[in-house]
């Protein structure tokens, strides 16, 4: 089962969860990546988490002011990337350009979606996965296992059914072990999660109690 936490934007300290995160996957046996900000990407590498990048963009080395070069975020550390969350959206024609972009800088992808039907979209483009995300779960605190669990059980089918070699993540409302092992029953290989982490008081046992049914 793979974890992915996604810091947004979020006023906390990505070393400090980055290493925490490190310990727990470490401990527990369980992969755990952290997705900060850019500016962040090569401090959070630094501690030896997995480490992910928020998002890059479809473009080549050139004129592209403001935009996050696939190239810098690999060389800053990261390994794979986020797109299309449902906070930076994007149109398929851009997703596959990042797609493009990510391959060419060698990070691994995976491509967020709203449901099942859009799922399908993006498997079509050839990520190495997907994560099915209702966006108005998202910081929640409820899972869509447990609000929508057909949301997650017909994603792994539109995924399967266009490409069975991408994998099925999900998220939105993922903060608790007993989210995680709901999730990998309905057919999810891997979690998507922000605030349950990001925003926790205490994020070290925040993420110790997130792996400790796996």
């Amino acid at each position: 089962m793979q974890i992915v936490v996604n810091l947004k934007a979020y006023p906390c300290d990505p070393v400090e969860i980055a290493t925490a995160a490190r310990d727990a996957s470490e401990a527990a046996g369980v992969p755990i990546a952290v997705a900060p900000q850019a500016a962040h990407i090569e401090r959070v590498a630094e501690t030896g988490v997995e480490t992910w990048a928020q998002h890059v963009s479809g473009v080549e080395h050139g004129s592209h002011t403001g935009s996050t070069l696939a190239e810098a975020a690999a060389e800053a550390g990261a390994t794979a990337t986020l797109l299309n969350h449902s906070e930076r959206r994007l149109t398929l024609a851009d997703i596959d350009d990042a797609l493009s972009a990510a391959d060419r800088a060698g990070l691994e992808t995976c491509v967020c979606a709203n449901n099942p039907a859009q799922i399908g979209a993006v498997a079509a483009l050839g990520p190495d996965a997907v994560a099915v995300e209702p966006p108005e779960l998202i910081g929640s605190g409820t899972p869509v296992s447990q609000a929508d669990p057909d949301v997650v059980t017909d994603a792994v089918a539109a995924a399967e059914a266009v490409d069975d070699s991408v994998s099925v993540y999900c998220g939105a409302g993922i903060s608790t072990g007993e989210d995680l092992v709901a999730a990998g029953d309905l057919g999810a290989e891997g979690v998507l999660l922000a605030s349950g982490v990001a925003k926790a008081d205490d994020p070290e046992a925040a993420l110790e109690e997130l792996v400790a049914p796996l």
